[in-house]
């Protein structure tokens, strides 16, 4: 139970559970003498003025509580996809709920950067600043001097941070999965949260692409035991790179994609306007839309691409690299379809390679799961050179999917229930007993 002094006049405001005040409105209580005797001892505590204020039972806007029910089925979600990573040969690793503001900033992109909830120093961290410090500086500038910490984005940062600060204790390459929450302060709409729990799994320490294809077997099988119909989207970011590269816009490389990563959200005309906002001309925008709405199967794309794309360069070497994913997929006999989808971006700024984006078919929720190559992010730690590939499948909208298909799990699991009567002292000992017995065979 929270709480803090009064003002002068009350004995103490203290923040007590919802429950107890919804009694004393349903029954309209309005003095000590109107309250049932076991109930007397909260008017006490918590003052006289107390039972007058109006207390909000809501939750903060972007979070949920979860009934039994509910949480059963999320339980079914987390423990099927555990199973899935352990038998692939992933280790669990946890990280703390918040990190270092400087550890987060900066790995997101402009966007992403101002998503991240960020924690006010303790104490008095005005004290020392003067009257009129804080007038004109940019909010960054202004989170930075009075936020050392945040809450986590994402469990990739951190993991990057955990390596480097572990490195020691850990083998080369490093499997490993990580079932947390993560917050980020997005605007609550159908299936964004801001707070909701990611499932990551991922390979450290080593750059072949036998990782990427091994992570598509573990999409396809975690989405198959779960239930869940999807499709694969595969893209790499050297191929968006090279279209910035054929139209001469290097410099607008992380505008661009940062635009195009909307187009399934926004669709394509509110990306151009974007785009043009960015200083793209109207002729730009075409070419860069031609490369990334080129039809046919994944191979004919691939050629197609060739001929807009610079010989030499990074659109070169993503085409390579997508070649021989594509290449690998095909004996892997995959269940899930997997597409190459040029106009796929991935918002984030760390992502280096291949990038991948789960859709569930049936729900239009946006993706269920998604993830890519980062080849130096734990360069940013000091501990430049270690490429890493990794997906994180969304919980919450796995859930909400599974919710709307009306698949999963049903009802609550409480175990066994059983009732013991008893008509005495004598017998409830007896009966004490027998739970005993009970729950020991079980």
């Amino acid at each position: 139970m929270g709480y803090r002094e009064s003002s002068p006049g009350g004995l103490m405001q203290v923040r007590v559970y919802s429950g107890f005040f919804r009694v004393l409105q349903k029954y309209n209580f309005q003095s000590r003498n109107d309250l049932p005797a076991a109930a007397s001892f909260f008017y006490i505590f918590v003052g006289p003025n107390t039972l007058n204020m109006a207390i909000s039972t809501g939750i903060p806007k972007g979070t949920r509580d979860f009934s039994p029910a509910e949480i059963h089925r999320r339980n079914f979600i987390f423990t099927t996809l555990i199973e899935v990573f352990r038998l692939y040969g992933y280790l669990p690793v946890e990280t703390p709920a918040m990190e270092n503001l400087a550890t987060l900033t900066g790995k997101y992109g402009e966007e992403g950067d101002r998503l991240i909830f960020k924690i006010l120093n303790s104490g008095d961290f005005l004290a020392e600043l003067e009257g009129n410090a804080l007038t004109g500086i940019p909010a960054p500038k202004l989170a930075a001097r009075i936020c050392e910490k945040a809450l986590r984005y994402d469990l990739t940062v951190p993991f990057a941070r955990y390596v480097v600060q572990h490195k020691s204790e850990i083998s080369f390459p490093f499997r490993r999965y990580q079932v947390q929450p993560v917050w980020r302060a997005d605007r609550p709409q159908k299936g964004r949260y801001r707070e909701f729990y990611q499932c990551d799994v991922d390979v450290i320490g080593s750059a072949s692409l036998a990782c990427e294809a091994e992570l598509l077997q573990i999409i396809d099988e975690g989405f198959h035991q779960l239930g869940v119909p999807v499709e694969i989207h595969c893209n790499h970011r050297k191929i968006l790179a090279g279209m910035a590269e054929a139209m001469g816009r290097t410099d607008q490389f992380t505008g661009i994609t940062t635009a195009v990563d909307k187009i399934e959200k926004s669709g394509p005309e509110k990306v151009r306007e974007e785009l043009r906002e960015k200083g793209l001309s109207d002729q730009e925008t075409d070419i860069l839309f031609g490369m990334l709405m080129v039809e046919g199967t994944w191979r004919e794309k691939i050629e197609k691409l060739k001929e807009q794309l610079r010989p030499v360069g990074s659109g070169s070497l993503g085409l390579e690299e997508t070649l021989s994913l594509f290449s690998r997929i095909d004996r892997l006999e995959i269940a899930a379809p997997v597409i190459f989808n040029p106009a796929l971006a991935r918002g984030l700024n760390y992502y280096t390679g291949a990038i991948f984006e789960v859709r569930a078919k049936g729900v239009n929720i946006g993706s269920v799961c998604g993830g890519g190559r980062y080849d130096d992010l734990t360069g940013i730690f000091g501990m430049p050179g270690v490429s890493g590939v990794g997906v994180s499948f969304g919980a919450d909208r796995i859930d909400d999917v599974m919710k709307e298909l009306g698949i999963g799990p049903g009802g609550s699991s409480f175990g066994p229930v059983v009732l013991f009567a008893n008509f005495g002292g004598e017998e409830e000992q007896y009966a004490l007993k027998l739970i005993r017995d009970f729950f020991e065979a079980f």
